[in-house]
């Protein structure tokens, strides 16, 4: 029996939301598809759960309180879960919930039994869904974003790759939506300061707390780790499959790099 890899992959919440139950289908297909081909086993991480309940309450203040978050979060989260349980369904396929606080990791016994735990829904092939528990984090339990959370849990788990999806292609010499020359970076050793830099003077995201700095700096933590990165556009039909086949597929941080 070929050995099992681990793979971390997170989607965010504009592409959760806007790609809606067809995106959601195109990924648990590719996630399937992963195991049963290539013998990879995905950790996913999705955001979604407060701007599903914002789309839904028609609650649209921004500058919310805690209290208001967390309840957003408490009523967005079934409806997130309810659309991957029908996408997973579909292919007749098991999907388990997981909500993590920043505590969770922090703490050694909640951290093992974390680990004991997502290594057991992974043997029984089923596909562990990870959010952050926003109803009951506290600013001192917060990861802050589900690419830091991602990150994290790439490398508890001893992951070998984590794909962060965007919006965009990837990471490029200059804001793609500003800038109709900008270039995409097909490979980074690393992540430089410069790469930093030119992230940050971007906006965050209306629906999410991420963009891509966020991403970088989650990229910037697991590479140093020894996980190869990939930053990829997630509502292309089979970017996660062109990975597995070593095809040159957005960004890659770390690792051997196969241009094909």
């Amino acid at each position: 029996m070929k050995k099992l890899r681990r793979w971390v992959i997170k989607a965010g919440s504009k592409m959760v939301c806007d790609g809606g139950p067809l995106l959601l289908l195109s990924w648990m297909r590719q996630v399937d598809e992963l195991r049963r081909k290539h013998k990879i086993e995905v950790i996913w991480v999705t955001s979604g759960a407060i701007s599903w309940a914002v789309n839904r309450t028609k609650f649209k203040k921004l500058n919310r309180k805690l209290q208001q978050k967390q309840a957003l979060s408490a009523i967005g989260q079934p409806l997130v879960m309810e659309q991957y349980n029908l996408a997973l369904h579909k292919l007749n396929l098991l999907g388990s919930q997981v909500l993590l606080t920043a505590g969770d990791m922090r703490d050694r016994t909640r951290r093992r039994n974390l680990q004991n735990t997502l290594n057991e829904i992974l043997r029984w092939k089923v596909t562990p869904i990870l959010n952050e528990n926003d109803a009951v984090a506290t600013e001192e339990i917060q990861f802050g974003d589900n690419d830091s959370l991602a990150s994290q849990v790439a490398i508890m788990m001893k992951a070998e790759r984590l794909v962060l999806m965007t919006d965009v292609d990837g990471l490029f010499d200059d804001d793609p939506k500003k800038n109709k020359r900008a270039k995409l970076i097909n490979y980074r050793r690393r992540i430089s300061k410069v790469d930093l830099r030119l992230a940050r003077k971007k906006s965050k995201s209306l629906q999410g707390t991420g963009g891509m700095f966020s991403k970088l700096l989650a990229v910037r933590r697991a590479s140093r780790s020894g996980v190869v990165c990939h930053l990829v556009r997630g509502d292309s039909p089979k970017n996660l499959l062109e990975i597995a086949s070593d095809r040159s597929v957005g960004t890659q941080i770390g690792g051997l790099y196969e241009n094909k």
